[in-house]
């Protein structure tokens, strides 16, 4: 797949494919099709939003001719990748969390698509880069979300009707919050979404059963691509603009979504990606429907592959034998 054009300028994302699954249509008793974010160049849908971003800001127009940039970002993979595509191949300081997943750490290191040096955050940031971090997010992440919005804009070019619902995974909400301006860009307005989580963490549910932000006082899910302590409070507000059923499932079933997904599609996904697999393997959308939370019948749904960038064969047997599936 190509990469899109939007005014002239090539975006740093790729038009994913959409395909149907006959294995998870036989398991929803409806047809399934797959939006399949694990092939982007990064090998997640966040690369659409960071696209955006370093589009838009031109990486901040000066930086770039500078070669003087800095990012601080909580998933620095996404943001290096541009930074590799930018004109003049224009450096930057990437800032990530100590005990980060090594799988897409070790494509920063310094030398390695645009990234010209890397400065290791402590677990718990000193307040000063917690403030800056909020600040940054406070003024750019709108531009994020439209960025993930364009999963939208692809799926109304290809399908022939839409979908009677999306899937996919909630963790700090920005591919809820992207997907929601996408629909309502399309006119989709009554396409419900259905948000995934895994218990321990499950910021969204728990702010959406109290009908406020909160905050959870640790991550203990083994899905850790789903870490946010408190979703973004666009996300929180999604769910008064467009109908959003969040449902939360176990480490376990997660896990063992991604283990039949790979004999099914033989594609290895993460565990965040395998909440919402869950929810097609074990029946919970046909319990949606008896509970009249969804329509009947449904002609088809949309399943959102995140990512899988950072699983391993290794590390599934590891969290199989964490969660004693073994």
């Amino acid at each position: 797949m190509a990469a899109q054009c939007t005014g002239g300028e090539k975006t740093f994302h790729i038009v994913s494919p959409l395909l149907e699954s006959l294995p998870l249509s036989r398991a929803a008793g409806t047809q399934v099709y797959m939006k399949l974010e694990n092939v982007q160049p990064t090998g997640s849908f966040k690369i659409r939003g960071v696209g955006h971003l370093c589009q838009e800001v031109g990486v901040l127009h000066g930086c770039v001719a500078s070669g003087h940039c800095g990012f601080l970002w909580p998933c620095p993979s996404s943001v290096s990748f541009p930074l590799h595509r930018l004109p003049g191949r224009a450096a930057g300081t990437l800032f990530a969390p100590q005990g980060g997943m090594l799988a897409w750490l070790q494509h920063m290191r310094p030398g390695s698509w645009g990234c010209r040096s890397l400065w290791w955050c402590p677990a718990a940031p000193a307040p000063a880069l917690c403030a800056g971090w909020r600040s940054w997010g406070q003024r750019w992440r709108p531009m994020g979300r439209q960025g993930h919005a364009s999963l939208v804009l692809e799926l109304k070019d290809v399908l022939d009707a839409k979908p009677d619902a999306i899937l996919l995974a909630v963790g700090g909400g920005g591919l809820l919050a992207g997907v929601v301006a996408g629909l309502q860009q399309v006119g989709w307005l009554d396409v419900p979404i259905i948000a995934a989580e895994t218990w321990g963490a499950h910021s969204f549910h728990v702010a959406l059963k109290a009908g406020h932000l909160v905050t959870l006082p640790d991550i203990t899910s083994v899905a850790k691509c789903l870490g946010a302590k408190t979703v973004s409070a666009r996300a929180l507000q999604c769910a008064q603009e467009i109908q959003v059923i969040s449902e939360v499932v176990e480490d376990a079933e997660a896990v063992r979504a991604v283990e039949r997904f790979l004999d099914d599609e033989r594609m290895l996904v993460q565990p965040a990606c395998g909440a919402a697999l869950a929810l097609l393997y074990s029946g919970r959308l046909q319990q949606l429907q008896r509970e009249g939370r969804l329509g009947t019948p449904l002609g088809s749904v949309v399943l959102v592959i995140c990512g899988g960038s950072s699983m391993t064969a290794a590390l599934l047997r590891d969290l199989k034998n964490q969660l004693g599936l073994e």
